[in-house]
């Protein structure tokens, strides 16, 4: 099972849990666990991988890395805590996991937070993958890693992010990197599936008016799924909104999970 760790709120019955990007951790919300505890019980989970969640070389070799699977362990910790529905916040590739999550098992996700969403990959991001898949055998994994944060968080103002992204994946190794770069063979089915489809799911993204690879995907995607999905741009924000302008995204994240309570 992968790690977790609770802070529960004994004055309530609803749950919220976070799930991190690809090369961060559980770690990476420490911004928003003091605000969510006081109204909230909180689950952070650590990806495979990622954090506490450590996988011996051995498995994982054997381990076959999918959304579905990456999703099934989520679920794992929800049933082994006995939760039955929770609310999911995500960032970046963690909302990729929430919106699988919620096509697979619908009846465990009560609403749907949203920050620094991927709908799209743009013509950017494709070069990007493709510059990945040609050199992830040949280069250590944290100088792409490094390449990849400055080209999705390029300007001043995102620096304490390309950091603490950075400083996170440093605790992975090669073979797991790869493992989580090969998932983006499935990225563009499964990413085309999410647009076309909507959820009868109340949705809130998150986007900074800086994350210029993925705003306007989410921007187009809000727009033919507003019977559930409402969108928030925060200002002077890029891609990991939820570190660059945290007073803003918790306030506007907490609302929206008040009302769908």
């Amino acid at each position: 099972m992968i790690n977790y760790t609770l802070y529960e709120n004994k004055d309530s019955n609803q749950w919220v849990t976070f799930v991190h990007g690809a090369g961060g951790s559980s770690s990476i919300w420490f911004k928003q666990i003091r605000d969510f505890q006081k109204e909230y019980n909180v689950l952070l989970l650590d990806l495979r991988g990622h954090g506490e969640s450590k996988t011996n070389l051995k498995k994982a070799f054997k381990q076959k890395y999918t959304f579905s699977a990456l999703a099934n362990d989520i679920l794992e910790v929800l049933n082994h805590l006995k939760i039955e529905k929770s609310h999911f916040v995500g960032i970046s590739l963690g909302t990729i996991l929430i919106r699988q999550l919620a096509e697979m098992y619908p009846e465990r996700v009560q609403s749907m937070s949203m920050g620094g969403a991927i709908l799209k990959m743009n013509f950017r991001s494709q070069i990007l993958m493709f510059v990945g898949n040609v050199f992830k055998y040949i280069l250590p994994y944290l100088v792409l890693y490094r390449f990849f944060a400055f080209v999705i968080m390029p300007n001043k103002n995102h620096k304490q992010s390309r950091i603490l992204f950075i400083n996170e994946a440093k605790k992975l190794y090669q073979k797991e990197f790869i493992k989580w770069f090969k998932l983006t063979a499935e990225i563009n089915p499964v990413l085309r599936w999410f647009r076309q489809v909507e959820l009868n799911i109340p949705t809130l993204y998150v986007m900074g008016e800086e994350d210029y690879m993925f705003l306007p995907a989410v921007r187009k995607v809000v727009a033919s799924h507003y019977r559930s999905s409402t969108l928030c741009v925060i200002q002077n924000s890029g891609h990991v909104v939820n570190v660059e302008q945290p007073i803003l995204f918790n306030s506007e994240v907490l609302s929206f999970i008040k009302i769908n309570q």
